[in-house]
């Protein structure tokens, strides 16, 4: 398997940038920090982090109940973090492994996990058009393409085991090699999935259009104002946040920091921050998408271990992701989005590889990295702890767009202690250890996507139609 170190190196273009959060803010523009808390606040609720999980548990509140006094602190501006530089798929899969939770609480549970996620793909499409938020969404559905013997065996059994969970062929269907390249046009395709419940979204227009809402309808946002510690409710004083220029007491205080979480003080080992990388192409000439296809709004991933994600921009680009360089020790997170060039080079490869007709006539624009949050178990949460008044939401591990919505309409609900179809889901206060202490945490990482590399290797190498064993040792070591 060839490695960035022994190809050549992507084409970059004249405005190719590097870090800067991500490309999706090159056209609405890089925010400025808000305002600061000016000092002292007190609220009903106060939130913590203006990411999609913030920002949507804000909008839920407020419009169940309009009085509420709500707040949002932010340490750097509304939809810096993984909310602004995700690959923009509203996708309904879970965040989280269904047979966990039916081991927990039953199978059917699960399952209504999985429908209610379904139907968080059309809520969100609702309240963009109902709010006015332009942010380039299509309901186009998700492409995952098998590109080898084994991938085309997972692709398979993929279906029958959906099938077995009360998917419906409306809810996914199996493309063959040829069904799936007249969808997308993709070099050495065998077979595919095709799912239509996923948007495309562009991700940094979704952030700042919420952030616009919410602060429209009352809530207070401060940004440019990191939250040190949270104090829970106890001897009849309120629950609080404390930052550098006044503590917010509340209620309740809801963390929503994702990928950013092992930053707080007591939470270092609670999710672990994942980074993932993208690259985005200049404008692709007609000639190239007319060969590719891609004209129905589809966005891509694939059935390796070490897998990938896409979409076509609306102004005609290809937007593509992978790990990267997935860990940094010691829950290192590197926020200016800065990548580095051998990560660049192999998603360019990886790019090339499924698109050939995109090199030669497209160059690198742009390239990001951002972090997402991963607990032990990979199964998100949404938690509020009515003694203490501390809650939280995340851990999505990289389908977060979609279940932020979900966790923003389950927290209004457990905070306005609703009984109701979304407190009674299984991921609601569920509970999972913390992730090793370092060295191990950062060995168990490196080996679990090492192995992951070498087992896509091995499959593409020997074509034969089964799952090499090293990425069964992979799957063993993290949990995964």
């Amino acid at each position: 398997m060839s490695t960035a170190s022994d190809a050549a190196p992507a084409p970059r273009s004249a405005a190719f940038g590097d870090g800067a959060v991500s490309h999706w803010y090159r056209e609405p523009g890089l925010p400025a920090p808000g305002d600061r808390l000016p000092g002292p606040r007190t609220a009903d609720v106060c939130l913590v982090g203006a990411g999609y999980t913030g920002l949507w548990t804000a909008y839920y509140l407020k419009k169940a109940r309009p009085d509420l006094r709500i707040v949002v602190l932010e340490k750097e501006f509304a939809g810096f973090g993984a909310s602004g530089r995700n690959g923009g798929w509203v996708v309904g899969e879970l965040a989280g492994s269904r047979e966990r939770y039916a081991r927990r609480h039953g199978r059917e549970a699960a399952a209504e996990l999985q429908r209610a996620m379904f139907a968080t793909v059309d809520e969100i499409l609702r309240v963009a058009e109902d709010e006015g938020i332009d942010a380039d969404l299509v309901k186009g559905g998700v492409l995952n393409t098998a590109r080898n013997a084994a991938q085309a065996a997972r692709v398979r059994a993929l279906v029958e085991e959906n099938r077995a969970w009360g998917w419906t062929p409306d809810d996914m269907v199996l493309l063959s090699g040829r069904e799936a390249d007249a969808r997308i046009g993709i070099a050495g395709q065998r077979a595919a999935t095709f799912s239509p419940h996923c948007a495309r979204v562009q991700p940094a227009k979704l952030a700042r259009g919420l952030a616009a809402t919410v602060r429209a309808l009352g809530v207070e946002i401060f940004e440019d104002t990191p939250v040190l510690r949270l104090v829970p409710r106890r001897d009849g004083r309120p629950a609080a946040a404390v930052t550098p220029y006044g503590t917010v007491t509340a209620e309740y205080v809801l963390r929503a920091t994702e990928g950013f979480t092992a930053r707080m003080a007591g939470h270092r080992r609670d999710w672990l921050p994942m980074n993932s990388s993208m690259i985005v192409t200049t404008p692709l000439p007609d000639a190239v998408w007319d060969a590719i296809g891609w004209r129905n709004g589809e966005v891509l991933g694939d059935m390796a271990h070490y897998y990938m994600y896409a979409q076509r921009t609306a102004d005609g680009r290809i937007a593509f992701g992978g790990r990267g360089r997935p860990y940094r020790y010691g829950s290192g997170v590197d926020d200016a989005g800065a990548t580095a060039p051998g990560t660049v080079d192999q998603l360019w490869r990886m790019l090339t590889g499924m698109f050939p007709g995109v090199a030669g006539e497209a160059s690198v624009d742009h390239a990001w990295s951002g972090v997402l949050g991963v607990p032990r178990d990979w199964c998100s949460t949404a938690v509020v702890d009515h003694h203490t008044g501390l809650g939280h939401a995340g851990g999505y591990t990289g389908h977060g767009v979609a279940t932020t919505n979900l966790a923003g309409r389950t927290l209004r609900d457990l905070v306005l202690r609703r009984d109701s179809e979304l407190t009674a889901l299984p991921w609601v206060n569920w509970r999972v250890r913390r992730w090793e202490p370092e060295p191990l945490r950062w060995l168990g990482v490196q080996a679990m996507y090492a192995l992951y590399q070498v087992a896509d290797g091995r499959e593409a190498a020997s074509d034969a139609p089964r799952t090499s064993v090293v990425a069964r040792v992979a799957d063993a070591i993290t949990g995964h």
